[in-house]
């Protein structure tokens, strides 16, 4: 019988370190994204009881592909942030390396100028093969976040391929950050991105091909409109602070928009759906291939495969019934 009850109590140290992360040391809050990280024993109860009092941050998504200076546009973001007093968090999802299974890009060197404000908080996560670009263990640390009463959250995504695509299943507002040198890719630009974006940016915009891209933007959004948010699509140079106010100010009023119209609990239950699933997902894999009686399943049909009595549907269906129906 398949068992999971976060309401059991808390190890010791979890305790302790719940209390600190209710008593808002920024400590406490690290060393809950390192248990969340490495899954240790009582994870899912600490979760649990962080998070009974629902979401409550802005949370922005920063996506689009290589090269559009996300991490630049999420620093200026974030400064001007901390110029209206709002504590931030930074989620910033990068490939993982298929080696070590860490981040590729983790150093986030363009952001270094923000870890000295106290105000500010950075974590760099990989993807951890998640297809969609976002681990399940990247979408807990940013409900730590919340929970933690970090008030505007930048989630960024490095948009290889499908990876930006999940980015709208843990956001309220997603910002896709294109350059003027995209301009001969609008019009075959995927379809997937085309939809996902609230609010569309050409960064580097002091570049030749700027207001080609934007013109060619605006054209293909005009032949689909109706929606009840009219998309904006916004200039910035990330380096300079150019524009940045103005993005600020449209994702200001898309969360408004959000309120008026319900949108933020139709998103905001999506999402609860989303995680419902994947945490649901985790534990049966760990039921699946934690146990030694699987193993052994499968190490027997290893040897059955290779005298060519068994292929590996035939195994997975006898593993799936010993599992399942205890035979």
């Amino acid at each position: 019988m398949i068992t999971m009850d976060p309401t059991e109590p808390l190890p010791e140290e979890l305790a302790s370190l719940l209390e600190l992360f209710h008593a808002g040391k920024r400590t406490a809050l690290a060393r809950a994204i390192s248990v969340i990280e490495n899954e240790r024993p009582g994870f899912q109860e600490f979760l649990h009881r962080v998070l009974d009092a629902g979401p409550r941050a802005q949370r922005i998504g920063v996506t689009g592909p290589p090269g559009g200076g996300k991490s630049s546009l999420i620093a200026a973001l974030a400064h001007l942030y901390r110029a209206g007093n709002e504590e931030v968090g930074v989620v910033a999802v990068d490939p993982t390396s298929p080696f070590s299974g860490g981040a590729l890009l983790g150093d986030r060197i363009r952001m270094n100028d923000l870890a000295n404000d106290r105000g500010i908080f950075i974590r760099s996560m990989a993807t951890r093969g998640s297809l969609g670009g976002l681990a399940a263990t990247s979408k807990e640390v940013i409900d730590l976040m919340d929970a933690f009463g970090l008030t505007r959250l930048l989630i960024e995504t490095v948009g290889v391929g499908q990876t930006e695509l999940e980015i709208t299943g843990a956001v309220d507002t997603v910002v896709v950050v294109l350059v003027p040198e995209s301009g001969d890719g609008i019009q075959a630009m995927k379809a997937g991105l085309m939809e996902i974006a609230d609010i569309f940016v050409v960064n580097k915009a002091d570049r030749p091909g700027a207001d080609h891209v934007l013109n060619d933007l605006q054209s293909a959004l005009h032949l689909r409109a109706g929606g009840a948010w009219a998309i904006p699509v916004l200039k910035t140079v990330a380096q300079t602070g150019e524009g940045v106010p103005e993005l600020l100010d449209a994702v200001d009023r898309h969360r408004e928009h959000l309120e008026e119209s319900g949108e933020l609990e139709v998103r905001r239950r999506g999402r609860a759906a989303v995680r419902v699933r994947e945490v649901t997902e985790r534990a049966l894999r760990g039921i699946l291939w934690g146990g030694t009686g699987t193993a052994a399943l499968l190490e027997a049909g290893l040897d059955e495969i290779q005298r060519r009595t068994a292929t590996p549907y035939s195994v997975a269906a006898s593993i799936l019934g010993v599992l399942l129906n205890g035979d």
